[in-house]
């Protein structure tokens, strides 16, 4: 009996899976789970581990995985009209994955690699430039940045304290007394009440 409820589970839960016209929630969801949670809990095991061809592998999903993102970034309102987009994605984010496709590797040497490797002098140039402009900016701005990080720091003791904390007996007897208080009429409201 338990076997044939697993069944139905499973089959209602590929329904709405794989169903076209059904809620574009749950492919979305089951993309972020397939494509970022499984793999962040895979890296976290590779890096534990100290397995350096797991580590390799990781490495490899990750870098696919970034530049897939990175151009759906850019298209993303014209492929989000395309039927069955997050069809395709949810698929292709388990190809990635799949050992036996090893699709991230495929990935990262027939595509990404050759393209980096013949654009890796601009690049490095390019984000040179961009990291030395952050640093400028960051450095005008030193006295509102450790403004607002004593700021959090300030609010994060605060709430931090109020946590930690459990409520007084003083706390606790004004809160019975204010809720008594509300509780029983005023004089004012009793006349009022019985004229």
């Amino acid at each position: 009996m338990a076997l044939l409820g697993s069944n139905i589970a499973s089959e209602v839960g590929l329904r709405l899976l794989l169903y076209p016209l059904g809620s574009n929630v749950v492919l979305r969801t089951a993309c972020c789970s397939v494509g970022v949670a499984l793999p962040v809990y895979s890296t976290f095991k590779a890096i534990e581990s100290k397995n350096q061809d797991a580590q390799q592998r990781c490495l490899v999903y990750w870098a696919a995985f970034g530049s897939f993102s990175l151009i759906e970034v850019f298209t993303d309102k014209l492929i989000s009209w395309v039927p069955m987009y997050y069809h395709v994605k949810f698929a292709f984010l388990v190809w990635l994955q799949l050992p036996p496709t090893n699709g991230a590797k495929q990935l990262y040497t027939n595509h990404l690699r050759p393209f980096l490797l013949k654009h890796q002098e601009s690049l490095d140039r390019v984000l040179g430039l961009a990291y030395c402009e952050v640093i400028k900016l960051v450095s005008s701005y030193q006295k509102e940045i450790q403004t607002v990080k004593i700021m959090v720091g300030k609010i994060t003791k605060s709430a931090d304290k109020m946590l930690r904390s459990p409520p007084t007996t003083s706390d606790r007897s004004s809160q019975h007394r204010s809720v008594d208080e509300s509780a029983t009429p005023s004089n004012a409201e009793s006349d009022q009440n019985n004229s």
